[in-house]
């Protein structure tokens, strides 16, 4: 009987080993989507311990009467599909800020606004150290100009260590 528990004990402990998927330690690359004018974030991954990571993002713009910024903060889960592949949902928020030069033909406008966000994605990580991913980040903003939902698409490109 106690060979038997032990077996068994064995087996679960491969079986959960093997499904396992380890997340590279530090990711850092770039984020390119769009939502409501911030195009290109730069994207820093850490990970927290198990299947879990924090993905800081810094994306600014500027424009020909406008510049800003908007700095993210997402909390991910991450699950392993099969070899390379992952999933991974999250949520967060953020600050960011615009300044607009002569808002509506009349004077300079600067908005300062804050927002929670949810993420999901899929990933694949190659054999070198780099990892894709594409993912979907509903968006909900609290400010003057950015009131709104925004659905952000984009595309990560990561250099793992």
């Amino acid at each position: 009987m106690k060979k038997l528990f032990l077996l068994g004990v064995f087996a679960i402990g491969f079986v959960s080993l093997s499904n396992a998927q380890d997340i590279a330690e530090n990711a850092i690359g770039l984020r390119l989507g769009d939502s409501d004018g911030f195009g290109t974030e730069v994207s820093y991954q850490r990970a927290l311990g198990g299947n879990n990571r924090l993905e800081v993002d810094l994306g600014w713009r500027s424009g020909n009467n406008y510049d800003g910024f908007k700095l993210a903060g997402i909390y991910q889960w991450v699950w392993n599909i099969e070899g390379g592949f992952n999933w991974y949902a999250g949520a967060g928020g953020g600050l960011g800020s615009y300044s607009f030069d002569n808002y509506n033909n009349e004077k300079d406008y600067n908005d300062t606004f804050a927002f929670i966000a949810g993420d999901v994605g899929i990933e694949y990580s190659f054999d070198f150290p780099l990892l894709l991913s594409l993912d979907f980040r509903p968006e909900i903003g609290f400010g003057d100009v950015n009131d709104d939902l925004d659905f952000d698409i984009a595309l990560g490109v990561r250099y793992q260590f």
